[in-house]
C-alpha cells in the first residue's frame, strides 16, 4: 500500500453512509488541515456525489500545511482559507447545515495553556453563534473521564467526566459550550470522545514502531490503550450526522479492545523482526473508555487491532513515511 492507496482507503464511505448523506446538505469541515481533517473531508465529499443531489464540502483551515491542502484539494472538496481564532473570519463563513468540528490544541498546551483556552473553549463559541441551525458534530477525547482499571472495560458516556490538566478540561470545556448552544438554542450537537486512532503514518501503533527501530525501550506505564482503525473513525464521525439533537448525543469512538502496550509492542516487533525492550511499571489504571454503543450503532472496525499491526509492520518495510505527530500517550499528569 502507497499513501494514495492509504488515502482513497481513508476516504472510502460505505452503502450506509452515503445513503445518511443524502439528508445531510452543504457541509462545512472546520479544521480541515489536521490529522484527520482530509479523510474526513474526503469521506463526507464522496458520500455526497455518490448520493446526488449537489451539496457540497467545504474544507476550512488556515491551510499552513501546503502537502495537507492539496491531499483534500484532490479530492474535490472546495477549500476555504480561514482563521477559525478570529471571530470576524468564523462569521464570514459559508452557510452550511452540517459542521464537522475538527478544531483542537492539545500539544504545546503544558508550556502555553492559554493556547489550550482560547482554542478549545473560546472558538467553539464562535462556531456555535455562527451555526445556531446547523447540525454540529465535534469531536472530543476520552481524555475527559480520567484513569480507570482495566477490569472495568473503560468509560462509558454516562460516567462523571474527570478531566486532569489544561488539554482535557479545555475539551470538556468544547463540550460544555457546545451543550450550551444545543440547550439555549436548539442547535443539534454530537459529541464524539475518540481514543487513539490509528493509521500507519501516525498513532499509537506508530508511536511505538518509531521507539522499536531506534531500539528505544518502550515505556509501559501507561499499561493499556484503546485504538480504533482511522477510516472507521472518520466514518463514526460522519455518520453521527444524523444522532446530533438538542439533547447532545455523547459516543465513545475507539476500538474493542482493551489493549496491551507490551503485547502491541511485542507482536509489532515481531513481524519487523527486531526486538522490543521495555522500562517503567505496569499501573493499575489506564485511560480506557467502553465503546459498546459505537459498535452496536455502526458495527465493529472494518481492520482489526491485528490487521492494524500487520498493515504497520508492511508500511514500515515498504519504506512508508511516519509523520512527526506523536500521540504522547504515554502521559498520565495530563500535561501535552
Amino acid at each position: 500500500m502507497n499513501e494514495a492507496d492509504l488515502e482513497e482507503e481513508l476516504g472510502r464511505p460505505s452503502p450506509a453512509l452515503v445513503a445518511e448523506a443524502a439528508g445531510w446538505g452543504d457541509v462545512v469541515v472546520l479544521g480541515a488541515g489536521g490529522k484527520t481533517g482530509s479523510g474526513i473531508a474526503g469521506m463526507a465529499q464522496r458520500a455526497l456525489a455518490h448520493a446526488g443531489g449537489g451539496a457540497r464540502v467545504r474544507a476550512v483551515s488556515r491551510w499552513s500545511d501546503e502537502d495537507g491542502r492539496a491531499r483534500v484539494e484532490a479530492q474535490g472538496v472546495e477549500i476555504v482559507t480561514a482563521d477559525l481564532g478570529d471571530p470576524a473570519a468564523v462569521a464570514g463563513l459559508p452557510d452550511a447545515d452540517t459542521v464537522i468540528f475538527l478544531v483542537g490544541a492539545k500539544f504545546g498546551t503544558a508550556g502555553a495553556p492559554e493556547q489550550a483556552w482560547m482554542t478549545n473553549t473560546v472558538l467553539p463559541a464562535y462556531v456555535a453563534e455562527r451555526y445556531p441551525k446547523a447540525r454540529i458534530v465535534a469531536l472530543s477525547t476520552g481524555n475527559v473521564y480520567g484513569m480507570t482499571t482495566p477490569v472495568t472495560g473503560g468509560s462509558v458516556e454516562t460516567d462523571e467526566p474527570r478531566p486532569d490538566g489544561d488539554y482535557a478540561i479545555t475539551c470538556r470545556g468544547r463540550e460544555q459550550v457546545f451543550t450550551h448552544a444545543a440547550r439555549t438554542r436548539g442547535t443539534p450537537v454530537a459529541l464524539i470522545r475518540l481514543n487513539y486512532a490509528c493509521e500507519p503514518r501516525y498513532g499509537v501503533i506508530a508511536d511505538l514502531a518509531r521507539k522499536l527501530v531506534k531500539g528505544t525501550p518502550i515505556d509501559l506505564t501507561t499499561g493499556a490503550v484503546n485504538v480504533v482503525w482511522q477510516r472507521y473513525a472518520n466514518e463514526v464521525v460522519l455518520r453521527s450526522v444524523g444522532h446530533a439533537s438538542s439533547e447532545p448525543f455523547v459516543l465513545n469512538l475507539t476500538g474493542p479492545e482493551t489493549a496491551s502496550v507490551r503485547s502491541i509492542a511485542t507482536r509489532l516487533a515481531a513481524r519487523l523482526g527486531l526486538e522490543a525492550s521495555f522500562t517503567g511499571y505496569l499501573p493499575e489504571t489506564s485511560l480506557l473508555s467502553d465503546a459498546t454503543t459505537c459498535h452496536e450503532l455502526f458495527g465493529y472496525p472494518d481492520r482489526t487491532l491485528g490487521q492494524l499491526i500487520d498493515l504497520q509492520a508492511a508500511w514500515l518495510r515498504d519504506g512508508g513515511p511516519l509523520w512527526s505527530k506523536p500521540t504522547k500517550f504515554e502521559r498520565r499528569d495530563g500535561r501535552f
